[in-house]
C-alpha cells in the first residue's frame, strides 16, 4: 500500500486509468502476478504473487524480448533487444531478470513512471508519493489471502462511494467481472479454483459476507439488502448487471446481434472493414450473454 503525499486526493479517473494501465505493463515485465488490487484517490492497495526465483530465471530470450515490447516504446524495446541478440546478450540478460521478481523493484518503477507521467500532465514537479510503500507477507493460499483479496477489493464500499464493488471499476474485482484475464487469473489463484464461472460466485460470496459482517472503524458496509440479495441468487450475477459491467461493448462494439446478423453487415459494409478483415464476429464473453456478438473484439478492455 502507498499514499499520495499530504493525503491529498489527486487521483481521478484519467490518473487511476493510467496508473492501472502502468500497474498492469510493469507486472508483466517484471513477471510478478497482480491477484486484485483498489485504486483509490490517495492511495492503493496491491495484492501481488512474487514467483520464486528459479522461476523468474527460466525466462526465454523471446519471453524477455515481449516483456520488453509490453514496457517501452518501439525504439527503446528494440534497442535493448538489439543488446540481447548481439555481443552483450549475456550481460544484458543478467540485467534484465535483476529486474525481475522483486517487489522492491516493480512498486520503486511503478511509482516512478506514474510521477513522471502524472508532473508532466499537471505541469508539476515534486515528490508526488508520501513514503515507500508499506507490505506484509501473506500466506499463498486460504483464508489468510482471501481475507487480504476482499479487504482490498471492499476499499471502495468501506469509503462509502458504492454499494458494490463491481459498481467500482478501479478494482481487481471490477476489472475481472468485466471479463479482464488477468484479474480472472489472479482472483481464481486467490480462490485456488479454474473455474471462473464457479469461482466468481464463490467470491462474490465471500465478498459480501465479509463486507456486511466487517465493518472496521464504523466506516460504511455492504448494505444488508444488498447482502441477502447477493445470498439469495447465490452469487450469481444477473444479466442486466453482466451488461452495466460490458458498457464498452455498446460504446465501442461498432455492431452487436446475433452472429449472423453481424456477419451480414461485414459483408455489406467491406469497404468500411477492408477487404484483409480475416476474423469473424467476436462472441461476448460472458455465459449470460452467450447469444451475443460484436463487431470489434473488445476482450482485452470491455469497460472504458
Amino acid at each position: 500500500m502507498s499514499r499520495v503525499a499530504g493525503g491529498e486526493a489527486l487521483l481521478g479517473d484519467i490518473e487511476k486509468e493510467v496508473f492501472r494501465r502502468q500497474l498492469h505493463q510493469l507486472a508483466d515485465f517484471c513477471g510478478v502476478e497482480v491477484l486484485t488490487y483498489c485504486i483509490m484517490s490517495n492511495h492503493f492497495h496491491l495484492l501481488v504473487r512474487v514467483p520464486p526465483e528459479e522461476e523468474t530465471r527460466r525466462a526465454s530470450d523471446t519471453e524477455l524480448e515481449r516483456r520488453l515490447r509490453r514496457l517501452y516504446p518501439h525504439e527503446q524495446a528494440e534497442a535493448w533487444i538489439s543488446r540481447l541478440r548481439g555481443e552483450e546478450r549475456k550481460a544484458t540478460r543478467e540485467r534484465l531478470l535483476g529486474r525481475m521478481g522483486d517487489i522492491s523493484l516493480y512498486l520503486k518503477e511503478l511509482k516512478q513512471r506514474f510521477s513522471i507521467w502524472y508532473n508532466h500532465t499537471h505541469n508539476r514537479y515534486g515528490t508526488l508519493w508520501a513514503e515507500r510503500f508499506k507490505s506484509v507477507l501473506v500466506e499463498p493460499s486460504g483464508n489468510a489471502l482471501l481475507t487480504v483479496a476482499c479487504y482490498i477489493d471492499l476499499n471502495p464500499v468501506r469509503a462509502g462511494l458504492c454499494g458494490d464493488p463491481k459498481e467500482y471499476r478501479f478494482c481487481g474485482y471490477a476489472e475481472a467481472v468485466a471479463g479482464g484475464g488477468t484479474m480472472r487469473r489472479g482472483l481464481l489463484r486467490v480462490l485456488e479454483q479454474k473455474d471462473w464461472r464457479r469461482g466468481a460466485r464463490e467470491y462474490r460470496l465471500v465478498l459480501f459476507g465479509r463486507g456486511y459482517f466487517t465493518e472496521l472503524g464504523g466506516k460504511a458496509g455492504v448494505p444488508e439488502v444488498k447482502y441477502a440479495s447477493v445470498k439469495k441468487h447465490g452469487g450469481e450475477l444477473g444479466l442486466a448487471d453482466q451488461l452495466r459491467c460490458r458498457v464498452r461493448y455498446f460504446t465501442a462494439g461498432a455492431a452487436i446481434g446475433s452472429k449472423a446478423y453481424v456477419m451480414a453487415l461485414m459483408r455489406e459494409r467491406v469497404d468500411f472493414l477492408g477487404p484483409g478483415r480475416k476474423t469473424g464476429p467476436s462472441r461476448m464473453r460472458s455465459p449470460a450473454l452467450r447469444d451475443l456478438y460484436s463487431l470489434r473484439d473488445l476482450r482485452r478492455n470491455p469497460v472504458g
